[in-house]
């Protein structure tokens, strides 16, 4: 599909489309969403838009970046910090992940102008805004893959091909075959045929990548979210572990920050590492600013289930450990429930509703910089093949109306109440405990940049932590079951229940009462 704009100026079309639908479903939660003249204390969370499925403004069925600034006001009133927008540059597949031009921005989205637009209008609001650059790999249509094909070419050496003696039955890191035919020769694409791998031991690919993401940053971006960023160097099954492939990584990377650095000293440069354990995820702290908590996604959601523990104090004492050594600081995690790669947590849980209240919970009264993935706080639901992962956003009850984006249909499990107009207007929404909890980060500093000291309670039901910066101590205490739980906390410095998610919640001559699925915020 093709996007078609009026022949208005942009910033008239802006406008019009703005009138048009940027209200309709998007109404402030609290307060007014006009900007402030400083920045207020940020929440520190993140949340992850894929532009296609977010919010049409021209009624071609695709989300665009329009619809992104339309909705920066639900945003803000959300409370979240930053918006991380998956893949804007030109790409001949739906989701973006193969680009052709580095430089460009996929025309169904809109234009430079219209990327330009959403930048100011986001900085006004102090949200930040960082894009998906997928730099391990190309689009098999990228011009240099295209030349690259003639082994004259200059070209010829920016991505992997293979030679007389290579294993051409070699498994990639990803699972499948590594080498894939053109002609009579074979080139490396760990993903599929369509994505080659670039050669990152080819001085002018990373000479290129410098001064892609260089110019990105000149555009007013605030950082990136780096794609496969374990697979510059990660290439096959059988280098899983080795650690001369991590050195590697690290190297590149860390030679790319330091780039960055000299344009934007303070870019936020979040990777996207797949790996089971926190030490295998602490070295990349320093070449990068964050990596993904995937080990702790699948606990926080293991733990919301079965309505117990677990492993998860155990498992956020050695995550802190972990990375306050290699960082030399805490609050620096990037955990998750769910991204655009996996099952939406609604679907994870079954359905259940107060099993998802309980794992949004925890993930946002855990220190560092959370990530939420569009729709997430709506409760929506999908499960792979990945398009089902990345249906549109639902803003209207009814899913017909101007504004919605329709180039999918929606999950057949999301009906009407998993919209924005319909949570908006239910205060016990799902929602409103979203907002509810991102907002208790803006109001207690430690829940951001707190060094967390895991709590063994005598009770398998309960999930509870200290956190402690400067400038706040708590404590913070979930009820993951179905019962009212009474937990003694003995003598404890704590005494005031300071914010709570549920009435009934009392704290009494050191014994702590909580209603079901209920969390508290102790001082």
């Amino acid at each position: 599909m093709t996007r078609h704009h009026s022949a208005l100026p942009g910033r008239a079309r802006r406008a019009v489309a703005a009138l048009a639908f940027g209200l309709a479903g998007t109404l402030a939660l609290a307060g007014s969403a006009a900007p402030a003249t400083t920045a207020p204390p940020g929440s520190g969370v993140w949340y992850e838009i894929f532009v296609r499925s977010w919010a049409d403004t021209n009624g071609d069925g695709v989300g665009d970046l329009d619809g992104v600034t339309a909705k920066l006001d639900y945003l803000q009133a959300l409370g979240v910090s930053g918006i991380w927008l998956m893949p804007i540059n030109p790409s001949p597949s739906y989701h973006g992940y193969d680009v052709t031009d580095y430089y460009g921005i996929n025309s169904q989205y809109g234009t430079l102008d219209d990327f330009r637009h959403l930048l100011g209008e986001a900085h006004k609001r102090h949200i930040k805004v960082i894009i998906d650059l997928v730099i391990n790999h190309t689009s098999d249509q990228h011009p240099w893959f295209k030349a690259a094909r003639d082994p004259a070419s200059p070209y010829h050496d920016w991505y992997s091909w293979a030679g007389p003696h290579t294993d051409l039955s070699a498994t990639s890191a990803v699972g499948g075959q590594a080498w894939r035919s053109s002609g009579s020769a074979h080139y490396l694409g760990d993903f599929t045929g369509a994505m080659p791998d670039l050669n990152y031991d080819t001085p002018a690919v990373r000479r290129e990548m410098l001064k892609i993401g260089q110019y990105w940053l000149s555009q007013g971006v605030d950082g990136f979210r780096l794609d496969a960023a374990q697979h510059i160097y990660y290439d096959f099954k059988a280098q899983d572990g080795d650690l001369a492939v991590l050195k590697k990584n690290l190297a590149w990377w860390s030679q790319f920050r330091h780039g960055m650095e000299s344009i934007r000293p303070d870019v936020y440069i979040v990777g996207e590492v797949t790996q089971d354990s926190p030490d295998k995820l602490a070295p990349w702290f320093g070449p990068l600013s964050a990596v993904f908590d995937f080990p702790l996604a699948s606990q926080l959601i293991d733990s919301a289930r079965n309505e117990l523990a677990g492993h998860l104090g155990a498992q956020l004492a050695q995550t802190d450990a972990a990375y306050r050594k290699a960082s030399g600081r805490s609050g620096v995690d990037a955990p998750f429930l769910s991204n655009h790669d996996q099952d939406r947590v609604m679907s994870q849980l079954d359905g259940n509703p107060q099993h998802m209240r309980m794992a949004a919970a925890m993930l946002l009264t855990l220190p560092g910089r959370p990530f939420v993935y569009y729709g997430e706080e709506l409760g929506m639901r999908g499960r792979k093949p990945d398009p089902d992962l990345r249906g549109p956003m639902r803003w209207n009850r009814a899913p017909d109306v101007p504004g919605e984006a329709t180039w999918k249909a929606s999950t057949p499990h999301d009906d009407a109440a998993v919209s924005v107009q319909s949570q908006q207007a239910d205060p016990d929404s799902l929602l409103h405990h979203y907002t509810m909890l991102i907002h208790w980060r803006r109001e207690v500093s430690a829940l951001r940049d707190g060094a967390i000291h895991p709590q063994l309670l005598d009770n398998p039901h309960l999930a509870a932590w200290q956190l402690d910066d400067a400038s706040s101590h708590v404590l913070v205490v979930h009820n993951l079951s179905a019962q009212p739980q009474d937990v003694p906390l003995g003598n404890t410095r704590f005494r005031t229940v300071r914010l709570h998610s549920k009435p009934g919640i009392t704290l009494q001559h050191g014994r702590l009462q909580m209603p079901a699925y209920a969390t508290a915020i102790l001082q």
